[in-house]
């Protein structure tokens, strides 16, 4: 067992109870030759974070990659005791809470996950959880076109420094509704979406504007002016937010003067692990005022006939609970179990945690850059400030290094040249907290190689008469 919850007083109880003294007389029947009294090769005085650390290095001599991807899914540490908790019986088998009487526990949960969530995006109220980020986005497109009832043009402006296949998610999901996306394009320079690309639409009628922070390339975007923007033209803001990197920077609720409308993102960075692409959960927050074009399940807190506090289903706007056409929406799936893990992590970890681990993640980038700038021909491809991803530029094609690298069991990055024909030869990688300074060295030692021998080929050395 990764964590064991038992204290001392639970241990002497049990004890007491099958009537053993101690551990040891429980276990006498295992020979003396077969027993160890701690690890070997294993050194005093390590953290969680670090042991865990030194037990996947030791894993990946058996072929675990080293992972320096991001783009969307982040290989963060998570304490034992999430899922250790998390997949204790009373959660891993609950389902839908229909009955308030006999789903407390679960109540309880998503209630506590709700108050956490509200807290880091600093918005007024947050659902039960949606199935992914992607269609988090498009669930919050159908909100603000309900919601933004003076506008007529059901037209969304989207950057194209968001993540394509949340493009492509929402694009699907809306397309048969009479919605119009408008791709946002982003500066060559910076990274950002370009400010002055939305002078065109500021005497149009547009009904909601997405923006991300950061955005796909690791860039933090300028969300005051964004939202501003919205703001001034009518239209609705809707946020699309690294849930980690809002424990350090301005939460999407104090954005421009009266913070965003709408607030979705992807809640894998809290405590969910990464597992061949899934499975992950949505989250979403909003206004008040708004609230009753919220897809999913909002749970209240309240006080029963005897004056004891008490939880419910709140609002329930999925075509299950009322009738197929007053529904806000027919696939807000709620990530129950996601959801748990999420917010015994967040619990674990607290505030000061959350932005430690943003922190290092911040500092791990900056060493990896720094080292990677330092190979030859290689250069940062956006002068932006990012957070824990950068886009690097290649001599090579970037599909070309990843495949070399995969050889060496490293995962290098995305390729974007596959989304952004601009972006060819562009490279996007990403350093969490779990990628330390051994991790970093050997990546750039593989990398620093393989780029140097592609280089001597394309350029072989000019024989001397």
């Amino acid at each position: 067992m990764p964590f064991i919850p038992h204290s001392d007083d639970d241990i002497r109880e049990m004890l007491a109870t099958i009537g053993a003294s101690s551990i040891e007389e429980l276990f006498d029947e295992i020979p003396d030759n077969l027993r160890h009294d701690k690890l070997a090769n294993v050194p005093e005085g390590l953290s969680e974070m670090e042991v865990t650390q030194l037990a996947a290095s030791r894993a990946r001599e058996d072929g675990q990659p080293l992972c320096f991807i991001g783009a969307g899914a982040y290989d963060h540490h998570i304490p034992a005791a999430v899922w250790q908790i998390a997949t204790r019986g009373e959660f891993y088998s609950a389902y839908t809470p229909y009955q308030a009487e006999a789903s407390q526990g679960t109540l309880q949960l998503l209630y506590e996950y709700q108050s956490m969530m509200t807290a880091l995006t600093a918005m007024d109220v947050s659902n039960a959880s949606l199935y992914d980020g992607a269609s988090a986005l498009a669930e919050a497109i159908l909100m603000a076109v309900r919601a933004n009832r003076k506008s007529k043009s059901k037209t969304v402006l989207v950057p194209r420094a968001l993540h394509p296949a949340y493009r492509k998610t929402a694009e699907a999901i809306v397309r048969n509704q009479g919605i119009t996306l408008v791709e946002l394009p982003f500066d060559d320079d910076t990274g950002q979406t370009d400010l002055a690309a939305l002078t065109a639409y500021r005497e149009q009628d547009i009904t909601a504007i997405v923006i991300a922070q950061p955005n796909f390339f690791g860039v933090l975007e300028a969300v005051d002016e964004l939202t501003e923007w919205a703001h001034d033209t009518k239209a609705l803001s809707i946020a699309v937010a690294n849930p980690l990197a809002l424990s350090v920077l301005t939460p999407p609720g104090e954005w421009g003067a009266e913070g965003v409308d709408i607030c979705v993102g992807e809640g894998q960075p809290l405590g969910v692990p990464l597992a061949s692409g899934g499975p992950c959960f949505g989250f979403m927050c909003c206004r008040q005022s708004i609230v009753r074009q919220m897809p999913g399940r909002i749970i209240g807190r309240t006080v029963d006939l005897d004056g004891k506090t008490g939880f419910t289903l709140t609002l329930q706007a999925r075509e299950q609970h009322i009738r197929r056409s007053k529904a806000t929406s027919n696939i807000c799936t709620n990530q129950g179990l996601l959801v748990t893990a999420a917010t015994i992590h967040m619990a674990i970890m607290g505030a000061e945690g959350l932005a430690r681990t943003a922190s290092a993640c911040h500092e791990n980038l900056n060493r990896l850059t720094e080292r990677y700038l330092n190979v030859p021909d290689v250069a940062s491809r956006f002068s932006g400030a990012v957070f824990h991803e950068r886009v690097i530029r290649l001599p090579i094609p970037a599909a070309e290094l990843l495949k070399l690298l995969s050889a060496y069991n490293i995962l290098g990055g995305h390729d974007l040249g596959n989304d952004y024909p601009e972006l060819e030869n562009c490279l996007l990688v990403c350093a969490t907290e779990k990628r330390g300074e051994q991790d970093i060295d050997a990546y750039i030692t593989k990398a620093e190689r393989i780029l140097g021998l592609r280089s001597e080929a394309k350029c072989p050395v000019q024989p001397k008469f």
